[in-house]
């Protein structure tokens, strides 16, 4: 297991700082660092005297998505596994969630932006959902959630393809709020999360309660179904092709399968 420290759980004030600290691996995420972010979330709801979450990498990696050779190693077996345990954690959180995002956002690393409330970004940004190109499925409700975010045929295009994208086109997505100039982005996050902190706590929590209300039993539904079709496309053929292409640093064959 990796040290816990790869992610950084840090108060300010009333805000629960969560920090990427993998920036050797673009900052991508182990079974160990699904624990510390879903401990962390689940401490911010526990205390009355947190009252924001804020989840941030490195300037120059928010997160490369899962690591493909831990998750090897430690696939997820049951609704107890780390990586649940963070998706029930921040699709449920009833405190608002403030992401602040530079460089690579991949797989999860984009996925977990639906569920935050509100996400800055800098123009080095760029966002990918390689899912269906590594033999795998859409996760984290994202098949649910991306359509009614940006549109049918736009998610689908990102879905199916899993095509990197820039912070101009997550923008218009509707994903993204701002872009923030990268010097900046840090600071300005923080200052909006405190901004959220100093506002009545109670209002908060009831207008997103309200605002996704309606959705929250779908959501839970989704990540369950969607976590069902991934454990049996992690162990597909064509998945064993695609990882064996990245590991071999070549490009796969998935010519072979129907």
């Amino acid at each position: 297991m990796e040290d816990v420290e790869d992610v950084l759980v840090r108060r300010q004030g009333a805000v629960q700082v969560l920090t990427f600290n993998r920036a050797h691996k673009k900052n991508a995420i182990t079974a160990a660092m699904y624990q510390a972010m879903a401990d962390g979330i689940a401490e911010a709801e526990a205390d009355p005297s947190l009252r924001v979450i804020l989840i941030q990498g490195q300037p120059e990696a928010f997160s490369a998505g899962n690591d493909l050779e831990d998750f090897l190693k430690h696939p997820p077996k049951d609704g107890d596994a780390p990586v649940f345990q963070f998706l029930r954690a921040i699709s449920q959180a009833t405190k608002p969630i403030v992401a602040a995002v530079a460089g690579n956002a991949v797989g999860v690393g984009t996925t977990l932006l639906l569920h935050c409330d509100v996400v800055y970004a800098t123009q080095t940004a760029r966002f990918s959902l390689p899912f269906a190109q590594l033999g795998l499925c859409p996760e984290a409700a994202s098949s649910w959630l991306l359509p009614r975010v940006a549109g049918y045929q736009r998610a689908a295009e990102k879905l199916l393809f899993g095509e990197p994208f820039d912070v101009q086109e997550a923008v218009a997505m509707g994903f993204v709020n701002r872009v923030v100039p990268a010097d900046e982005l840090a600071d300005y996050a923080a200052k909006r999360a405190a901004q959220l902190a100093a506002m009545p706590a109670g209002s908060l929590r009831a207008t997103k309660q309200l605002m996704k209300g309606d959705s929250a039993h779908d959501v839970q539904t989704r990540i369950q179904d969607e976590a069902l079709e991934f454990g049996k496309r992690l162990v597909s053929p064509e998945a064993r092709e695609a990882f064996t292409a990245f590991f071999e640093k070549r490009k796969p064959d998935f010519s072979q399968f129907s």
